[in-house]
């Protein structure tokens, strides 16, 4: 239909007049004549008709008002300008939905192809198709998003302590690892976002994975709890994402509404709920000024608004691995297209029973095979069971050793001491008090029942504390978690569900007020502090309930450079030859999984690596010099009849001081 006006005389006007709508539009020219006998709106008046949505030379995405506010891809604002992101101009505020992605990048307003790519040839540099194409140029700045994402203090990182931590990479032409960021090219975009999170050098995993990454390789990688693993693979997979563009996903059928089934390029695993978000947040920093749309979906919240959430586009997707089977069955999730598969915390997803879950998503549905996909498996350990899970799921891979796997940093210092039940609350007072009521501490029970005892407990002592367990609601189990992270709840007492993956910034103290029967257990849950170089300390209650992890207690220990009680020996002793453990465990034996079971066959090369060049320690050791908390330090506890008035008997308090 043309919009080009006609002028006609007035007999022919009223003659359109008469007619309806209809008839007046199948003449040539009638839809600006018509307009006269018809009521305008007032917003509508003094417009042209050609200047509809509908205009192939200027679309209405493209008027000159909206050229002003998207053609600038500059610099920050005055509050300070990153240097990888181009100088050209101060953006638009506002425009971003709550995902960093601009409304008209097209994931709000899609055609037939989900994209939002309009056929159009508008002469704003924001609508041209090529632009459009291009997923490595950075959409326009919003100062809203940006002071959201990275408003927040990230961890600090004890580098000094790095520098020491010798790396073991095994595998075929392994890639030379990095020692900055610029090392390698990720693109303006995820070096403007690494800028922003005030990230200054990579950590020793993103050191090698990163490349690894890359260049295109699976990876198994082991590093010690809080040492950077969700960057270390999120900025190399969003990196190459940037670069390729959407690929065949792009092409993929969607309903006529928007995408009834959605195709995630990259897909995440994780155990956890706490675990997934976390990721998520994570990717949202990253993904920041890109067109790559994040989404996360688990289990224990409304599918509904999930599903809503998916619909309006999903590139890279972190999910449980139940919610996304459930996903895939209801034909909401397709993974014909997902060129990069993470599972993070693998060994806590098959000790939680996923294995199946896991095999399905694989290896039983749409995702290509391994060689087309790129798979990389991280976790803090992987005894042999996982390496053999891994020899079906990755190809070719590099197995990645950083530090001792499965041993904890000497960050951490660790402090066992012998408490019997009955005194356990008396002795955990006695250790909130001279904590400080401001530093965080976590204190870890066994049962949801313990945790929600203690939590009572405390609070009519007067500590300010909250609690999560599995019985909670994600809403408790959030609001509990901003609580102590915020500082307004500084004791927190959870159960297993928080031992994994979370990362809480400045928890100064954990306490095993029950330690767990399975060492690999204990090692994550001390691993909450001491995140990525900070100081810590952990302190577990042990009784004669705990002898069966005695041996595996010593030796680690031993193995981090902690002073160990002599009556620990002496039980580890009497236990080993009475029979109750013959020989170390499965977990110990072989260094925690920290090597490479292709290595017994011969089949691969393995190089070795530290960032000082050299080391003298073969595969692990400790993360620095002991911080030596002073000899003979537990005589207090140990010989006196009660547990309080005791940090100081040897002249040295608690934390060593």
């Amino acid at each position: 239909m043309s919009h080009v006006g006609v002028k006609n005389d007035p007999e022919l006007d009223q003659q359109l007049a008469n007619l309806d709508l209809n008839s007046s539009e199948k003449q040539s020219g009638g839809a600006s004549t018509a307009s006269k006998g018809r009521y305008i709106p007032p917003h509508l008046r003094n417009r042209e008709a050609s200047k509809g949505f509908h205009d192939k030379d200027s679309s209405g995405w493209s008027s000159s008002k909206d050229k002003d506010a998207y053609s600038s891809f500059g610099s920050r604002d005055s509050r300070g300008k990153s240097g990888y992101f181009s100088e050209r101009g101060s953006g638009s505020r506002g425009r971003f939905d709550d995902r960093g992605r601009s409304d008209y990048d097209g994931i709000g307003s899609r055609d037939r192809t989900g994209f939002g790519r309009f056929e159009r040839s508008g002469h704003s540099r924001w609508c041209d198709k090529s632009d459009e194409d291009d997923w490595s140029k950075p959409l326009p700045p919003s100062e809203r998003l940006e002071q959201e994402l990275f408003s927040g203090g990230n961890t600090g990182i004890n580098f000094e302590k790095y520098d020491d931590i010798p790396v073991e990479a095994t595998g075929s032409n392994c890639p030379p690892h990095i020692e900055n960021f610029s090392d390698i090219d990720m693109g303006e975009i995820i070096m403007g976002n690494i800028e922003l999170t005030r990230y200054t050098r990579p950590t020793p995993v993103q050191k090698h994975a990163i490349p690894i990454i890359k260049g295109k390789r699976d990876l198994m990688a082991c590093a010690q709890t809080g040492s950077g693993k969700t960057a270390a693979f999120l900025l190399p997979i969003l990196s190459q994402i940037y670069t390729d563009g959407p690929g065949e996903a792009l092409k993929a059928e969607n309903g006529r509404y928007g995408r009834r089934k959605q195709y995630p390029i990259s897909l995440v695993l994780a155990p956890t709920r706490e675990l997934a978000v976390q990721i998520y947040e994570e990717a949202r920093k990253f993904s920041y000024r890109s067109r790559v749309r994040p989404c996360v979906v688990y289990g224990g919240a409304d599918i509904g608004q999930q599903i809503r959430d998916l619909e309006r586009g999903c590139h890279l997707l972190v999910a449980t691995p139940g919610r996304l089977v459930d996903m895939m069955e209801r034909g909401k999730i397709g993974l014909d297209f997902c060129k990069y598969l993470v599972l993070d915390e693998a060994d806590r997803m098959l000790d939680m029973g996923f294995e199946p879950q896991i095999r399905r998503i694989v290896e039983q549905d749409t995702m290509p095979p391994k060689g087309v996909r790129h798979t990389m498996m991280f976790s803090a350990t992987f005894p042999k069971e996982i390496q053999m899970l891994a020899r079906d799921f990755l190809d070719e891979y590099i197995f990645l050793a950083v530090g001792r796997v499965g041993s904890t940093s000497e960050n951490i210092t660790q402090k066992v001491v012998w408490v019997e039940d009955l005194d356990k609350r008396s002795f955990l007072l006695d250790l909130l008090g001279a904590t400080g009521r401001d530093s965080l501490t976590l204190v870890f029970v066994e049962t949801k029942k313990g945790a929600d005892s203690l939590e009572d407990f405390l609070y009519h002592e007067g500590y300010a504390c909250t609690s999560i367990h599995g019985d909670r609601s994600q809403r408790d189990r959030e609001e509990a978690l901003h609580q102590f992270r915020s500082g307004k709840s500084p004791i927190l007492v959870a159960t297993a569900v928080a031992a994994r993956g979370l990362d809480i910034s400045n928890v100064r103290h954990v306490i095993n007020f029950d330690l767990p029967s399975d060492i690999e257990e204990y090692v994550h849950r001390i691993g909450r502090t001491g995140r990525v170089g900070n100081l810590g300390l952990a302190t577990s209650f042990f009784n004669e309930k705990n002898m069966n992890i005695t041996k595996d207690l010593l030796d680690l220990l031993v193995e981090a450079k902690q002073e160990v009680p002599s009556w620990l020996e002496n039980m580890a002793y009497e236990h080993h030859y009475k029979g109750g453990n013959r020989g170390r465990s499965k977990r110990f034996s072989g260094g925690f999984g920290a090597r490479d079971y292709r290595q017994s066959s011969g089949s691969s090369s393995s190089g070795f690596s530290s960032s000082r060049g050299s080391s003298s320690r073969s595969g692990g050791g400790g993360y620095g010099n002991s911080r030596g908390f002073g000899g003979g330090g537990y005589g207090g506890f140990y010989t006196s009849d009660g547990y309080g008035g005791n940090y100081n008997s040897q002249g040295v308090d608690w934390w060593g001081n």
